[in-house]
């Protein structure tokens, strides 16, 4: 089965946005959400974190393989420097070290960069192949770890926090920016929009669009603090 994945060509099956595979993959992201609220206080915390953990790998090592395989492996687009990426590398380790702080930072630019990445993918292979799951199941997990954390483990996020994700993000930005420089590539879309559709269509020419997404990114934060603000209100009154 394996291999007939790895057969499979972007040529052969392109992905198509919004195809009936694309609308699957977004039902079974929300059928997730679903469950994990409906049974958050239900859930065993050590099992879900290590079945989370291990897919996350699973994806994430088999992904990796395969390019190595298919002699398709790159500094210029396989080192983990995009948004989710990094997410998802915070995310590992958020389950190994419940650490809060981390939690803080993923819980901003993981929900925010997964939800643009599962609704407007930059996918170029379509179902079976290994790539179109690792992408999916993969940006799926990043907002269903951080809603496990919220949901069943209590973590909350303070205003503070939206400023240590915005400083993280400049951070990682900067070092992508200087990699791009090295190698050629794109990361981060600092150096060119994705060469299929996207929101970044609607955000301006480059460079402009980086400074669009600021200011996006600043906006979409405060949102995401919104519910914990509002929480914290009911919980003074």
């Amino acid at each position: 089965m394996l291999e007939g994945i790895l057969a499979s060509s972007s040529s052969e099956n392109p992905f198509t946005s919004y195809s009936m595979e694309h609308l699957i993959t977004i039902f079974i992201f929300f059928l997730g959400i679903f469950f994990l609220f409906v049974y958050r206080t239900k859930l065993n915390e050590k099992m879900t974190s290590i079945v989370f953990l291990s897919v996350v790998l699973f994806f994430e090592i088999g992904y990796h393989l395969w390019l190595i395989n298919t002699s398709t492996w790159d500094v210029s687009h396989a080192l983990p420097l995009q948004l989710c990426s990094i997410s998802l590398i915070l995310c590992i380790f958020l389950l190994i070290t419940k650490n809060k702080v981390i939690f803080e930072i993923v819980y901003f630019i993981g929900i925010a960069g997964a939800i643009q990445a599962i609704f407007t993918p930059e996918l170029f292979f379509n179902f079976p192949h290994l790539r179109f799951f690792h992408f999916f199941v993969n940006h799926s997990l990043i907002i269903w770890i951080i809603l496990f954390f919220v949901w069943s483990k209590g973590y909350t996020v303070t205003f503070s926090s939206v400023f240590k994700s915005l400083a993280f993000l400049q951070a990682v930005a900067l070092i992508a920016f200087l990699i791009n420089i090295i190698t050629g590539g794109n990361y981060m879309f600092l150096a060119g929009k994705p060469k299929m559709g996207s929101a970044l269509d609607y955000l301006g020419d480059y460079p402009w669009y980086i400074l669009s997404l600021e200011a996006i990114a600043i906006v979409l934060f405060v949102i995401l603090y919104l519910p914990f603000m509002k929480t914290k209100y009911k919980t003074r009154r």
